[in-house]
């Protein structure tokens, strides 16, 4: 945006009337936290009032909007080490585009922050919703009604309840759904007759009765239970593509294969299919080797479940995708996820496809108690494997499992990574992180415990976890928690 405009976007937003709460005039420079507390209480004004954008704006008078000029300049400003503008980012959640735009209006210096509007959940900044009030910035949850009416905007019709098929035969209908497998994985038996199998469908919302012996078929039916997901139109770009690659980057595809059923039907061959691609390490017994996968079958199990249930289905020309590379494995999902990545651990669930999230509970398929990273983790501890990456991009989540590597050759962000999430890993089993259990989880032995020490530090430094109690200035007998507690 040029000069030009801005400086008449400026004009347009400072003869604004009433209670513009998507709008936030400055005159001086505010700490680096109130701006970010700013961001989030923009972000979700302007979702509410139904705007694509919400301003901070310095150099104006809040009460006269008055341009008045200012002496802030954003990109000279530190947090520690690190310039403003990352740091912010880095603390908003989920990510929030901003822009700086700095430029003079009639010589008078201007700084507008240009902040989209959250999108599918309200925008944090460092773990807490803000939101404004009039003219005043306040914490969400204080505010029930404006989070009832936040989150209705962010709810479109469910997924689990639009038509994958309209007006299918009933003898179609049994074609295309696998209706004994549903069955088996409920445990229920199956009906004698064809009008109590379909009457069960539709209980079990995977079929809507119509006129003249037709259903329509929901997509949680299809996209669960169909014996073919090609069938189906749209849904068979969200069938799960499983890519194994010969070395360490995407150049050489060894071998490529799109699962064809429903996620509830073929889940168990499913897993089975990838666990079998996966590298495999030997280990040598007392009088055998024998070949042990690299990864723990229950972290894929539950990554591959949670790619499944929480994607976004909205995303067309996508789907969840498993990649195997000889170093680690890589499982992506459309859509960026409504938890903090740092939460993952301890936070309780929650799902855009809560219909479907529940029906997958129901089949032992998935927990929605929130432990199935919990178990990732302490799986991938027991195996002493690099700590798990949760990654976010503009439009997916990728969760990545890393191949056996050695202390000494993780890098810094792998010792910090596995750190913290072994702290909040002993805090969801009511236990503290201590130097002992550091050096249980990485395999250090009693004699470099200032090995352990190191790590410790440096994970401090970066924030993610504290000592549990401030005042204990022993180091021997130290325990830690999470940043968040």
């Amino acid at each position: 945006m040029n000069t030009p405009n801005l400086s008449a976007l400026l004009r347009e937003l400072t003869v604004l009337t009433g209670e513009s709460e998507w709008v936030e005039f400055k005159h001086s420079y505010v700490d680096p936290a109130e701006i970010g507390q700013y961001l989030s209480a923009i972000a979700n004004a302007a979702a509410l009032h139904h705007k694509e954008k919400g301003f901070l704006i310095w150099g104006v008078d809040n009460d006269t909007h008055r341009i008045v000029g200012t002496a802030f300049e954003p990109r000279s400003i530190k947090k520690g080490n690190e310039e403003l503008e990352n740091w912010l980012g880095q603390l908003l959640f989920p990510r929030v585009d901003f822009r700086i735009h700095e430029f003079e209006y009639e010589t008078k210096p201007i700084v507008m922050f240009e902040v989209p509007a959250a999108l599918h959940t309200p925008v944090r900044f460092q773990g807490m919703e803000y939101i404004r009030v009039g003219s005043y910035k306040k914490k969400l949850h204080d505010y029930p009604e404006k989070e009832r009416a936040l989150w209705a905007i962010f709810t479109p019709q469910l997924f689990e309840q639009s038509i994958a098929a309209a007006g299918v035969k009933s003898d179609d209908v049994l074609m295309l759904i696998d209706y004994p497998t549903m069955f088996e994985l409920l445990g229920q038996r199956l009906p004698e007759n064809r009008s109590g199998i379909l009457e069960r469908l539709v209980k079990e919302n995977v079929i809507v009765p119509k006129d003249n012996n037709c259903y329509d078929i929901t997509n949680l039916g299809a996209i669960l239970f169909a014996k073919q997901l090609d069938r189906f139109g749209e849904l068979t770009r969200k069938a799960l593509r499983v890519v194994l690659y010969k070395g360490a980057n995407r150049i050489e595809t060894l071998k490529e294969q799109t699962a064809v059923w429903g996620y509830a039907v073929g889940f168990e061959r499913l897993i089975a299919y990838i666990n079998d691609q996966l590298p495999q390490n030997e280990q040598i017994g007392q009088a055998l080797r024998h070949e042990v996968r690299m990864y723990p079958e229950i972290a894929i199990r539950e990554l591959v479940a949670n790619a499944l249930i929480h994607q976004e289905f909205s995303m067309t020309g996508t789907g969840p995708l498993v990649e195997i590379f000889s170093d680690r494995t890589e499982i992506t999902n459309p859509g960026t996820p409504l938890i903090d990545t740092l939460r993952f651990i301890d936070e309780p669930p929650r799902s855009r496809n809560e219909k479907l999230a529940a029906m997958m509970r129901r089949l032992n398929i998935c927990e929605e108690r929130g432990s199935g990273i919990d178990k990732v983790i302490f799986q991938v501890e027991l195996y002493q494997l690099p700590a798990p990456d949760f990654q976010v991009t503009a439009n997916h989540i990728k969760a990545v499992l890393f191949a056996p590597k050695k202390l000494a050759d993780m890098s810094a962000a792998d010792r910090v990574r596995a750190c913290y999430q072994h702290a909040c890993l002993c805090w969801v089993s009511n236990k503290l992180m201590t130097n002992t259990s550091l050096r249980e989880r990485f395999g250090i032995e009693e004699k470099n415990y200032a090995i352990a020490s190191r790590i410790i530090a440096e994970t401090i430094k970066t924030g993610l976890v504290k000592p549990a109690d401030s005042t204990n200035k022993s180091k021997k007998h130290a325990k830690y928690v999470p940043f968040w507690f």
